[in-house]
C-alpha cells in the first residue's frame, strides 16, 4: 500500500458494486429478492455480501445455481483471529452460495490480527498463504472510526503493501468512517478506496424531516447541516448526488449501495454505470469535507465502538 497513486488504477471493481443487505430483509418475499439479484447479476457488476446479512448468502446461492453464466465477482467480509478461524469463516461464507472463493475478501480484524496488522505481524503470512492456494484472490481492508488507527499505522509502515488493494469503509455526504489522519494519509500514499454505504440508507430529507428515518440522532443532525448543501449544489437526485460525491474523489474504485428495488438498482447501473461519473462542484465537496472533518474530530473518533 506505500506505492505511487498511480499504482492503485490494478484494483479494479466495477464501479457500482450491488450491496446484498436486502437481500437477507424477510420483509420482502424470497422470490422477489431472488428475482432482483438476478438482475443485478445480468448487468454484470460485482456484489458485496456476508454471512451477517440475514439469509442473503442462500438467495445468492439460489440464483446462482440457476444461472452459473453470470455469478458474479464478489467481496466477502471475512475475519477472526488466525489462521484456522479465517478458513473456517471463509467456508462459512462461500458454502451456501456454491462457489469456491472469494475474489476479495473484506478483512474485518480484531483482537491478535489486528496488532499483527497494525506492526506487520505474522497475519500477512496467513493472508498470503489463502492468495497463494486461491481461496482468497485479493484482500481489502474494512475501517471504522474507532479502528482507523491500524490502517495508520500499517500504511505508514508499509506492511501491508503487495498483499491488501483497498480501504473499504462508509463513504457519502454524511459518513466518512475513516478518521481525519487516514483519510490525509491514504490521499498522501495513493490508496485505493472502496465506498460503503452509498446514500446513507434513505434521502437527505427523508432523514431529516421524517421522525424515525435517521436511526441514529447524529444522522439526522448531520442532514440537516448536509441538506441545504445539496439543494444549492443544483443535483436533483439524491442518489446522483451521492455517487459522485464517492467520485469526486479518484482514489475512490467502487461504490456499494444495497437495495432490493429496482428502481434503485437501475438508478445506480445508470447514474456510476459504463459513462464517466462527473465529480460533485468543487465548492460543494469542500464544503462536505470540511462537515466531514469536524466530524471526525467531534463525534466519529471519540463513538464507542458500533454505535454509529
Amino acid at each position: 500500500m506505500n506505492a505511487p497513486a498511480s499504482k492503485s488504477s490494478a484494483f479494479s471493481p466495477s464501479r457500482y458494486v450491488y450491496g446484498t443487505t436486502r437481500l437477507g430483509d424477510s420483509k420482502f418475499s424470497l422470490e422477489e429478492r431472488v428475482s432482483i439479484a438476478h438482475k443485478a447479476m445480468s448487468s454484470g457488476v460485482w456484489f458485496h455480501t456476508s454471512r451477517q446479512y440475514g439469509d442473503a448468502l442462500e438467495v445468492l446461492g439460489r440464483a446462482f445455481s440457476e444461472d452459473r453464466a453470470h455469478v458474479p465477482k464478489l467481496i466477502v467480509k471475512i475475519g477472526n483471529n488466525d489462521l484456522a478461524e479465517l478458513r473456517s469463516n471463509i467456508r462459512e461464507n462461500i458454502a451456501p452460495m456454491g462457489v469456491d472463493h472469494v475474489d476479495v475478501g473484506q478483512l474485518c480484524l480484531g483482537g491478535r490480527y489486528a496488532e499483527e496488522f497494525r506492526t506487520g505481524g505474522r497475519c500477512f503470512d496467513d493472508f498470503r498463504r489463502l492468495r497463494d492456494e486461491g481461496l482468497v484472490r485479493s484482500f481489502v481492508v474494512e475501517v471504522f472510526p474507532w479502528t482507523s488507527r491500524m490502517s495508520v499505522d500499517a500504511l505508514r509502515a508499509g506492511h501491508a503493501e503487495g498483499v491488501v488493494d483497498a480501504f473499504i469503509f462508509y463513504l457519502n455526504p454524511l459518513q466518512r468512517f475513516a478518521s481525519n489522519e487516514l483519510w490525509d494519509l491514504i490521499h498522501e500514499k495513493g490508496a485505493a478506496v472502496i465506498a460503503m454505504r452509498t446514500v446513507c440508507g434513505a434521502p437527505v430529507h427523508r432523514l431529516r424531516d421524517v421522525p424515525g428515518a435517521a436511526w441514529l440522532p447524529y444522522l439526522q443532525e448531520r442532514a440537516v447541516e448536509v441538506a441545504p448543501i445539496f439543494e444549492r449544489s443544483g443535483v436533483a437526485d439524491w442518489a446522483e448526488f451521492c455517487v459522485r460525491y464517492a467520485f469526486s474523489f479518484p482514489l475512490v474504485k467502487a461504490t456499494v449501495g444495497s437495495t432490493v428495488h429496482q428502481a434503485h438498482l437501475d438508478a445506480f447501473l445508470r447514474i456510476a454505470g459504463a459513462g464517466a461519473v462527473h465529480p460533485l462542484p468543487r465548492e460543494t465537496v469542500e464544503q462536505l469535507q470540511e462537515l466531514q472533518r469536524r466530524w471526525s474530530d467531534q463525534v466519529d473518533v471519540r463513538a464507542k465502538p458500533w454505535t454509529m
